[in-house]
């Protein structure tokens, strides 16, 4: 345990090939799903499918509606259809990086003030926005009964 942190392993592979064009196919080893990412076309790619950078915008984006999705189910709450909107804006100096995601969440259904809160309090404990800490700029905003 370093520094008094403690972790859980839980292994998880997937296998990335890179298959020329600009093009990458990752596989997941426990379900043998693919996923295909290709570079942007602002980027010298054909953008013919998510680009890496895409996939931190995906992450989050499943990741909030996963942990609604738990507490909603807890609490005998319906939030099907549930909605992320990802809006990834790109910086290019001085390095070239994601500066900001624009989150707009859709939750339809009619939920008070009180549900509405514990629902955006755990969304807000999504791991990889807590993996993104600070590194760039999250902006959440929430649509209620859309």
């Amino acid at each position: 345990m370093a520094l008094g942190i403690r972790y859980r392993v839980r292994m998880v592979q997937t296998r990335i090939t890179y298959e020329g064009g600009l093009r990458c196919r990752a596989v997941h080893a426990p379900s043998d799903s693919t996923l295909v990412t290709d570079a942007p076309t602002d980027n010298h790619g054909k953008g013919e499918s998510f680009s890496p950078t895409d996939l931190l915008g995906v992450s989050l984006g499943s990741c909030l509606l996963t942990i609604l999705g738990m507490v909603a189910e807890r609490r005998g709450w319906d939030v099907a259809g549930a909605s992320v909107t990802v809006e990834k804006i790109m910086q290019s100096e001085p390095v070239r990086k994601i500066a900001r995601l624009a989150v707009e969440v859709r939750v339809p259904g009619a939920f008070d003030e009180g549900a509405r809160a514990t629902l955006e309090r755990a969304a807000a404990t999504c791991p990889v926005a807590a993996t993104l800490g600070g590194a760039l700029e999250i902006d959440t905003r929430w649509r209620w009964g859309a």
